[in-house]
């Protein structure tokens, strides 16, 4: 089997570490790992595949040979040497905001729109493939398959993101002040402009200027983008809520065709990487404590909408971390190594 060079940019970061077990769960073909992160983390030591390696300063030259560069830095970083790793011949997969929204820059999830990396891999292509929002991704993998089914004409959906979201500070935040509390102590918000301990915050992403915040719009046109539907009616309300790990969404979906409940469980049990977990009786439905550590989109609470025709509201949780993330950009290599692999080599 043919091994890959591969560069994990932010490797230290909580997605980057994170991209390094899946990259070793799913025993993808690694000739050699190339852990890059900002000065502060050079010559620190990463357990990867029984051994160790170390983190090398991201400098625009540290990618030579390198044939599949992950992202994960932040969009400032991204934007700098993620075009520095495209010329050195790798093809970039960045999980950062950077290149989504770009036209020759395709989005992809492999469940969904497998079919557009091919975009960034032409003979003119930038070499550059963004990883969705984490949010985002959840929401098509139900998306797609019951659009396919009856035709979607509007999505509204409510999100209930964890601090996770926010990155080891996030996490880090909620973990202290949580103690704190417990302790009849203060806690003192750093990360998030509230205390987040026992609270939910309607703020994601700064105003985007028409009272939507950055991380709405993100779904909004991140959705139009991967489905192919640049005219479809997009809402979304994005609340951070005091949860360690996965993202959680209520949805409201409409279509053109009539769609039952029963029909949508059945199309949505076939559907790749989605699981459905729906028995209210037995009070069976999608959890965060269900959804972390898994690699499956799962929904639930699938029901008939009362406010409208041909409607169903429905309940979905993700790992952020592995679907909304780190499996889903491993995934994307996996693609291009199982469908391109004649693309995917890069200059000494």
């Amino acid at each position: 089997m043919r091994k890959y060079k591969v560069a994990i940019a932010g490797a230290t970061g909580v997605v980057g570490r994170e991209m390094m077990k899946v990259l070793e769960e799913r025993e993808f073909p690694v000739s050699e790992l190339v852990p890059l992160a900002s000065e502060r983390s050079e010559g620190q030591k990463l357990e990867f595949m029984g051994g160790e390696v170390t983190v090398r300063r991201l400098k625009p030259d540290s990618f030579a040979g390198v044939e599949i560069a992950l992202f994960s830095p932040g969009a400032s970083v991204s934007r700098e040497f993620a075009p520095h790793a495209a010329r050195a011949g790798a093809v970039v997969i960045d999980n950062s905001s950077a290149f989504r929204m770009e036209a020759d820059c395709p989005l992809v999830v492999p469940e969904v729109n497998p079919r557009d990396v091919e975009q960034a891999i032409k003979p003119d292509g930038r070499r550059i493939i963004a990883n969705p929002n984490c949010s985002t991704i959840q929401l098509v993998m139900v998306l797609k398959p019951l659009h396919d089914a009856a035709g979607l004409s509007k999505v509204i959906v409510s999100t209930y993101q964890s601090v996770s979201g926010a990155g080891q500070k996030g996490i880090d935040e909620l973990e202290t002040q949580a103690r704190a509390l417990f302790s009849l102590g203060e806690a003192t918000p750093q990360k998030f402009p509230h205390r987040i301990a026992f609270n939910l915050l309607p703020e994601i992403g700064k105003d985007s200027g028409n009272g939507y915040t950055e991380e709405e719009m993100k779904m909004v046109n991140e959705t139009r983008k991967i489905m192919g539907l640049p005219g479809l009616p997009v809402s979304a309300t994005c609340v951070r809520v005091p949860v360690f790990y996965c993202h959680s969404e209520a949805a409201n979906l409409f279509f053109q065709q009539p769609l039952a409940p029963d029909e949508a469980r059945r199309i949505l049990g076939k559907a790749p990487g989605v699981k459905v977990v729906d028995d209210l009786r037995e009070h069976i439905y999608p959890m965060p404590i269900l959804g972390a550590g898994d690699d499956n989109t799962l929904v639930g609470r699938i029901r008939t909408d009362l406010s409208g025709p041909n409607g169903l509201a429905l309940f979905v949780v993700s790992d952020n971390l592995r679907k909304g993330a780190a499996t889903n950009a491993v995934q994307i290599a996996q693609l291009l190594t199982r469908e391109h692999p004649d693309k995917l080599s890069a200059r000494a």
